[in-house]
């Protein structure tokens, strides 16, 4: 039992490093994609968010905090997972490729002026990159959000919020502080 109390403090600790050290180097691009974000939605623009396993639930997470609410109650803001419609999913991967599910949806959705919102903890998943290198092509603006090096993500990103780290659960811990601070952010940028 004692093993595993200095396993879970040992653990608590090195998120927190990676976390802290995160909002350091990052902290100013986050504020600056909430600032975009912003524009493109006074603008009538929308956010759509994509990325696969935990970070498909990371999307619809932000969706949700931002069509819902987060800390205040204010109007919906336009934000859309496309990890939801699992008949899209299915007939794309199937009739294409599983590396074209969020390109479709993309072309489907997506104009210029949006913000395409990609996560992939390694930088490297094939759909996201082809996601937002189709969003790039069609004019809207990229964020990748990763860990680790940024991966090949990176040419196709306007901005790229990279978590300090390898370890994927602490990825997705640094990813989870990026939605929620990204969330109050743009609530405070739109409706103070």
């Amino acid at each position: 039992m004692e093993k595993l109390i200095v396993k879970v403090l040992a653990i608590g600790e090195s998120s927190r490093k990676i976390q802290e050290e995160f909002l350091k180097t990052e902290g100013p691009k986050i504020v600056e994609v909430a600032v975009l974000a912003k524009e493109v939605i006074l603008k009538g623009g929308k956010i759509l968010i994509f990325g696969n396993g935990g970070s498909a639930a990371d999307a619809q997470h932000l969706a949700a905090e931002l069509v819902n609410r987060f800390k205040k109650e204010r109007k919906p803001l336009p934000a859309i997972a496309l990890t939801t419609d699992t008949s899209i999913l299915t007939a794309v991967s199937n009739d294409y490729d599983f590396s074209q599910v969020f390109v479709k949806q993309i072309l489907a959705l997506g104009k210029k002026g949006d913000l395409a919102l990609g996560i992939s903890t390694s930088g490297n998943s094939p759909n996201v990159i082809e996601g937002l290198k189709t969003a790039k092509e069609l004019g809207l603006y990229t964020v990748g959000l990763t860990g680790g090096t940024g991966g090949k993500m990176k040419p196709w990103c306007d901005h790229l919020i990279v978590v300090p780290s390898q370890d994927t659960p602490r990825i997705q811990e640094g990813h989870l502080l990026f939605l929620h601070l990204f969330s109050e952010l743009l609530e405070d940028l739109i409706f103070s």
